[in-house]
């Protein structure tokens, strides 16, 4: 059977960026232009190169894309990361628990909480999901810990929580990836976000592609042409005013699918910090609504979003498998908070 595992579509896939060189500026650097800086720290790096890795956003200061002509000041961050690894991340095993749902000889599904990274990467290569899976796997005979993916076949971003489904085996791995594949899987997804969604149900259409201005970001392409076609299915479940309880189903699965559609319909996911959902976007601008926000994002410190089912066919027994994960704990304080306002 051909191996369909590679050509997944992943959704709320976490940003694939790989850190190649960090420096730490002396407290005494004088202002310095960021290429001439790493020039100067990178042997056989030429300053175009330099110029053209940070053109397309692959020179960050601080944590943020800057330009060749950023000037570099004290004790400033300066990492130059890529879209591919520098060598093999090895993924070291860590005693980290997992929630389980559920689990046999074929397949593992885990409630992952928000916070927790997936996969190794820039800025994350210890503590994350597969930390911990090489962990729990690795006295289990046939599980290969040395294999970068580890029985992934999809992820949700660090900061979303919800389902996901692990591979134990290679077979496994090949037949739940074709149904990845051919988009026979069903995921839904609960949303926080702001504002008063229009319409009842929708469907929302727009290529999502890399945002040339900020490599960290996704956006929707207008001209159709950009960045790779995709479409997110919505629903409203309960209306709060500033805010909109929705739930989502994915038909494609694109890098921060979800995040950038909503935030392309004008209803960007409350305190999404990358898409400027951890500002007020809705409401009034008394100090009270101010800091009834504010205490809303101590209750929920990340982007309202939850993958809250899974459904899928087991790959041995050919029997359809359904899980459902409640609302964790920081979604569902917020969402009471939302229904008790009386501002």
């Amino acid at each position: 059977m051909e191996d369909f595992t590679a050509d997944i579509e992943i959704e709320e896939q976490e940003d694939a960026f790989y850190e190649h060189f960090r420096f730490v500026a002396d407290k005494g650097q004088s202002l310095l232009r960021v290429d001439k800086f790493l020039v100067d720290r990178i042997e056989h790096a030429s300053r175009n190169r330099i110029q053209s890795a940070a053109g397309a956003g692959f020179i960050l200061a601080n944590g943020k894309p800057v330009k060749s002509n950023y000037k570099v000041k004290p004790d400033d961050l300066i990492t130059v990361v890529m879209d591919r690894p520098m060598r093999e991340t090895e993924i070291i095993p860590e005693d980290i628990p997992l929630h389980i749902v559920y689990e046999d000889d074929d397949v593992i599904v885990i409630d992952k909480p928000p916070g927790l990274v997936v996969h190794p990467g820039y800025g994350n290569y210890t503590g994350t999901l597969l930390n911990a899976l090489a962990w729990y796997m690795k006295d289990k005979e046939g599980f290969d810990t040395g294999d970068p993916r580890l029985g992934l076949v999809h992820r949700i971003d660090k900061d979303t929580s919800g389902l996901l489904l692990i591979a134990k085996n290679p077979e496994s791995k090949t037949h739940l990836g074709i149904q990845f594949f051919r988009k026979t899987t069903q995921r839904k997804y609960a949303a926080l976000v702001w504002g008063n969604v229009k319409d009842d149900e929708g469907r929302i259409e727009g290529n999502i592609g890399r945002n040339p201005k900020d490599k960290l970001q996704m956006m929707v392409f207008a001209d159709g042409e950009s960045g790779r076609y995709a479409a997110t299915h919505y629903r409203v479940l309960e209306r709060f005013g500033y805010v909109t309880l929705i739930e989502c189903r994915l038909e494609t699965g694109r890098t921060h699918q979800i995040r950038v559609h909503l935030k392309h319909i004008g209803h960007t996911l409350f305190n999404d910090e990358r898409y400027g959902g951890n500002e007020i976007l809705k409401g009034n601008h008394t100090a009270k609504y101010k800091q009834f926000i504010l205490n809303c994002f101590k209750i929920c410190p990340r982007q309202a979003l939850h993958a809250q089912t899974l459904g899928f066919v087991h790959p041995k027994t050919g029997k359809e498998m359904f899980f459902e994960s409640p609302l964790p704990e920081d979604m569902k304080g917020l969402i009471e908070k939302f229904k008790n306002l009386r501002i």
